[in-house]
């Protein structure tokens, strides 16, 4: 009886090793839920599946930027707009100057007259209709009253050649120029046709408003 245990042993040492062998596979083997692919494999797969889309004729497949090439492509293009922008400012700004000065140099000499419309006298707002339909062929109506109501609001801060800056200078009287850049202006003041600065006390304080007619 003892022998045949002996000899019983070594069989059943040799099925349990089998047997752990086994479970030892077992735990090895992959899980269906286990990701095996490696990244260009996923990638392959996953062209391989769209393929009929990237191949149909009216859906456009565009294939994903990396994150700096969208940077650099919105950097170009904030570029461009940016220069032309520019481009757009410097090449009409040096044209309204310069239709500031002839005008100026035209009436420099002609005094303040209220209601006045010529060389003989003129007044703030005939003097800005009258530049506008002289050097911008664009037609202002008569009064200040009127023009504050034209064109678009702009801020002070905001101002470009061309603008009309208005001011409050009395209870009910108005005063209107045009604002010619570096913080100055053009108009018909009660001292004749003269350039002034925003920031004169008496104009600083009366600011009213600005309003843009040309771009």
């Amino acid at each position: 009886m003892i022998k045949k245990t002996f000899l019983l042993l070594p069989v059943v040492l040799l099925f349990t090793a089998c047997s752990n062998k086994d479970v030892q596979v077992n735990s090895n083997e992959v899980r269906p839920n286990e990701i095996t692919l490696s990244y260009s494999e996923y990638k392959n797969l996953y062209e391989s599946k769209n393929q009929k889309v990237k191949n149909k004729p009216i859906a456009k497949y565009e294939p994903i930027i990396t994150p700096e090439e969208y940077k650099k492509l919105v950097l170009t293009e904030d570029k461009e707009e940016i220069t032309d922008t520019k481009i757009s400012k410097v090449d009409e700004t040096p044209i309204k100057k310069q239709a500031f000065t002839e005008f100026y140099n035209e009436w420099k000499n002609v005094k303040y007259k209220m209601g006045g419309i010529s060389k003989t006298g003129i007044d703030c707002s005939a003097f800005t209709q009258k530049i506008y339909k002289d050097k911008f062929g664009i037609e202002l109506s008569r009064t200040t009253r009127t023009q504050v109501n034209e064109g678009v609001e702009v801020a002070r801060s905001e101002l470009q050649p061309g603008d009309l800056v208005f001011f409050k200078t009395g209870k009910t009287d108005r005063h209107v120029g045009i604002y010619v850049g570096n913080n100055k202006f053009l108009h018909s003041s009660i001292k004749g046709v003269k350039y002034t600065s925003l920031d004169k006390p008496f104009y600083k304080k009366n600011y009213w408003t600005s309003r843009r007619i040309i771009d």
